[in-house]
């Protein structure tokens, strides 16, 4: 498994799947706790199949990571991001976010130069600052500090996940002893950074083809109004919504996902 070693030898794996001669490489930005693997396992045969490549990494504070820094944010987030990539040099780099992740894919494209994109995901992306999301963020870190991922799963999963995959998985939640993330784990220090994340974006100034993928059973980061209002704002952008998927539509959603992501392909430039 190949590592990305940062300048103060801090490093964390990645996934490079180079594309074919057509296809472009899908860059993926995680949700704070997520890592590569889901990507990989969800859509990941699918793209390659369509002569697509992949680059997936892990955030510094997810698993099989080496960091001893105590408290991250986007800037660093994507810092570490533009690192890997303009090490690589990936050919035709579509980034792909997940949730905050999408934030992560805006600001990494909003900054040019190194990696510069030829298209942009948002999956579940669009959100507004104010005081519903802030005490979200808020819950999301008192929970993992209370009861941990355990904890956070059981409360969040029927809000966040589309019933099929509720019904199918309902087995397997409230099955083990909640214990708090300890101080100084990364998941932790990560989903912290979720509450000081700038959404501020100033959308109509991505100036590259955008696709934003939209789980209407997602029923803690999607509000109608402000998604539409926000999608209004980007220049080039096409819409999909998916009636039967929630938030984690990787996981939810898979082959919707991947036949998403190549139409989107399909229709950028081969500049």
């Amino acid at each position: 498994m190949p590592t990305h070693t940062l300048s103060n030898h801090e490093s964390f794996p990645y996934d490079d799947i180079p594309p074919g001669d057509e296809g472009v490489t899908f860059a993926f930005f995680n949700a704070l706790s997520g890592d590569r693997g889901m990507w990989l396992q969800s859509v990941g045969d699918r793209l390659q199949a369509a002569g697509h490549g992949l680059l997936a990494w892990n955030f510094r504070g997810q698993p099989e990571t080496s960091f001893t820094i105590t408290q991250t944010d986007e800037e660093t987030i994507v810092s570490d991001s533009l690192s890997l990539i303009g090490e690589l040099q990936p050919k035709r780099l579509v980034y792909v976010g997940l949730s905050i992740g999408g934030l992560y894919a805006i600001r990494a494209h909003l900054k040019g130069g190194v990696g510069a994109a030829v298209g942009l995901v948002l999956i579940n992306t669009l959100r507004k600052s104010g005081p519903r999301l802030d005490w979200v963020n808020h819950a999301v870190v008192r929970m993992a500090e209370t009861g941990g991922l355990a904890m956070m799963r059981d409360f969040y999963a029927p809000l966040l996940m589309n019933q099929a995959w509720q019904a199918e998985n309902r087995d397997a939640f409230f099955s083990t002893d909640y214990a708090p993330l300890p101080e100084g784990d990364g998941t932790l220090m990560l989903l912290r950074s979720g509450i000081s994340a700038d959404w501020d974006i100033p959308y109509e100034t991505i100036s590259i083809p955008t696709l934003s993928i939209t789980g209407l059973q997602d029923r803690v980061f999607r509000d109608p109004a402000d998604v539409d209002e926000l999608s209004r704002r980007i220049p080039n952008l096409t819409r999909v919504d998916l009636p039967d998927a929630g938030h984690m539509v990787p996981v939810e959603q898979p082959a919707a996902l991947a036949d998403a992501l190549v139409d989107f392909a399909a229709g950028l430039s081969k500049s």
